[in-house]
Parts: structure tokens; C-alpha cells; sequence
């Protein structure tokens, strides 16, 4: 394992070097995975029904992550008296799926093809889309790991089943997901405001075993009380949707929604997940750098990663 000492080697700063993320080690070798964590890029968003741009998204989240990738070992938060992601959390970034432009079912499959690779070596998948239809690919490659249930933290549904034909756009993934024997059930919150699906699509999620929790909602909750709506000892997939928050603090997405999630209401949410439950698989999606010069909205996702990954990691190591 590489030194992370200050004293040691190069100082190594956030603007040198390669953009991996968190300028962990790439891995471009998917049959050779020996990791905790591997990290994919989707870079697709051909199922984007506005403004496209989520395609840059995995890009732009590297290149934030250089922030928090400073060489000391592992980040100290001073609040819960804890020291995250020390050195012996082993994550890499296994590069991009590839993306065959205008196809979407084989760009799919390259995404879904890294997933796997990524579960059969037993490391957390981390995906960075791209749109949120690369949550298909990413639910599909868990036909094998046993029940899940997923949390889904948006400001949309994401609950059509098809429109037009469409049937894997970034409007469809949750009703996929929904359709899957091994996904138990469905708890979405942040959902508001109008939304992609029809009022239709609202009660066939319920149908299926979805528990819907808007923003305001959840506020009134805490997390504690949202956390209460998944089923204890349920392992976790957790799709978070960049719209989830608002777009005051993260207006670089193609499909913003006012009255969205402050930081500290997300990261919350997220270290009581981890602490209550396995997480399995985790995918972060519809950053589209390009509608924000600043990068704050790139910043916040890699944050949002980096300190998910490491409550994940400080709850297995209290088992």
C-alpha cells in the first residue's frame, strides 16, 4: 500500500497528477479486482429527456474528489471523534464502461458488465453516472447477490413504465427496478414538487412496494423516522440523484427542482443507513458539470462519496 505520510515521496497536491477519484489507484484490469471499494464511471445520458450534459458527469466528480485526496491517511471529523477511510480501506477506480453512442441497450450492458466484475471480486460497487437510466444496468447486475431493497434519494419518481416505446430512460429505472424478484421493496424520498411520472405511476409504485417520502416529509420525520420505512436487516442499494438537493447548492443537472435537500439532511440520512444496514452497492448520478462554473455541484457529490464510503466502513469495522 502506497505511503500516505506528508513526509514521504511526492507532497502530491490536489491539482497534480491524474483525476482518479480521490486519486486512489486505477485498475483498468476488471478480471483482476482485488479491492473494498471499486469505483465506475457510466458516462451515459442518452436517456436524458431535457438537457443533456451527465455524460461529463463521472469526469467532473473525479476531478472534485482531487480535493479530498490530500496525503495524510484517512480524513478525522472532529464530531464524531472518528477517523474515516484510514489506510486500510482499499479503494481503486476501474476507469469507464464504455459507451457506444445512440445504443442504448450495449451501453448498458458495458455498465452492467463492470458491476458485475466489481461484485464477483467482493468489492462495493460505486458507480458515477451519466443519467439515472444507469441504474438499470447497475439493479441488473445484482440477479445473483440475494434480496435487496433500495433507497432512492430524488427529487422524481422515476416510476414510468413505458412512454413512446421508451422503456430504459432516465424516467424508467425505479419501475425496473420495482420488477426485479430480488428487489423487496422501495423507499424514494426527496420526491416533489412536478415530477416525470403521472399520478399513475405514483400508485403502481405504491402497489409494488414503494413507500414515497417528499422532502418536507422527511424534514418533519428526521432520518431516524425515514429509516424506519426499510425493513430491518434489509441490505441496501442506495441511488442517489444529484436533483435530490437543491439546486442553490447543486444547480449542475439537467433536470434542477427547487425545494430540494440541504447537505447536512442527505449525509445524515446516509450515516444512519450505514449504520443500520449493509450497504452493497451505491451509484450517484445526473451531475452535469457543465451548468455549474463554480464545480460546487461536482464538489458535493465527491463529499457526499467519499463520506458515505467512509461511514460504511467505520460501521463494518464496530461488527
Amino acid at each position: 500500500m502506497a505511503d500516505h505520510g506528508y513526509d514521504a515521496g511526492r507532497l502530491n497536491l490536489p491539482f497534480v497528477g491524474i483525476s482518479t477519484f480521490g486519486k486512489r489507484p486505477y485498475e483498468p484490469d476488471w478480471g483482476n479486482l482485488d479491492a473494498d471499494v471499486a469505483v465506475l464511471g457510466a458516462p451515459f445520458d442518452a436517456g436524458t429527456q431535457w438537457r443533456s450534459g451527465a455524460r461529463f458527469g463521472p469526469r467532473g466528480v473525479r476531478e472534485a474528489s482531487t480535493l479530498f485526496s490530500f496525503g495524510h491517511a484517512g480524513a478525522y471529523d472532529h464530531e464524531d471523534d472518528v477517523t474515516y477511510l484510514p489506510g486500510d480501506v482499499n479503494i481503486v477506480d476501474i476507469g469507464d464502461a464504455d459507451i457506444i453512442h445512440t445504443d442504448t441497450e450495449a451501453s448498458h450492458a458495458n455498465i452492467e458488465k463492470g458491476v458485475r466484475a466489481i461484485l464477483e471480486a467482493g468489492a462495493l460497487p460505486v458507480v458515477i453516472g451519466g443519467d439515472h437510466s444507469v441504474n438499470i444496468p447497475c439493479i441488473r447486475a445484482f440477479d445473483s447477490q440475494g434480496d435487496i431493497h433500495i433507497l432512492q434519494i430524488d427529487a422524481h419518481l422515476d416510476f414510468v413504465d413505458v412512454r413512446h416505446g421508451v422503456r430504459h430512460g432516465h424516467g424508467n429505472p425505479m419501475r425496473r427496478a420495482a420488477e426485479q424478484d430480488y428487489v423487496t421493496g422501495l423507499t424514494q424520498v426527496g420526491i416533489r414538487n412536478v415530477s416525470s411520472t403521472a399520478k399513475e405511476g405514483y400508485e403502481d409504485a405504491r402497489a409494488m412496494g414503494s413507500d414515497i417520502i417528499s422532502v418536507r416529509q422527511a424534514r418533519e420525520m428526521g432520518p431516524r423516522e425515514v429509516l424506519g420505512h426499510v425493513p430491518a436487516g434489509a441490505r441496501l442499494y442506495v441511488t442517489i440523484d444529484i436533483d435530490a438537493f437543491c439546486p442553490s447548492i447543486a444547480p449542475g443537472t439537467g433536470t434542477p427542482s427547487h425545494g430540494g435537500f440541504l447537505y447536512y439532511e442527505v449525509l445524515e440520512l446516509l450515516q444512519m443507513a450505514a449504520e443500520r444496514h449493509e450497504i452493497v452497492g451505491i451509484d450517484l448520478v445526473e451531475v452535469a458539470p457543465d451548468y455549474d462554473p463554480t464545480g460546487s455541484t461536482s464538489i458535493l457529490a465527491a463529499q457526499v462519496l467519499l463520506n458515505f464510503l467512509g461511514f460504511i466502513f467505520h460501521a463494518r469495522s464496530q461488527l
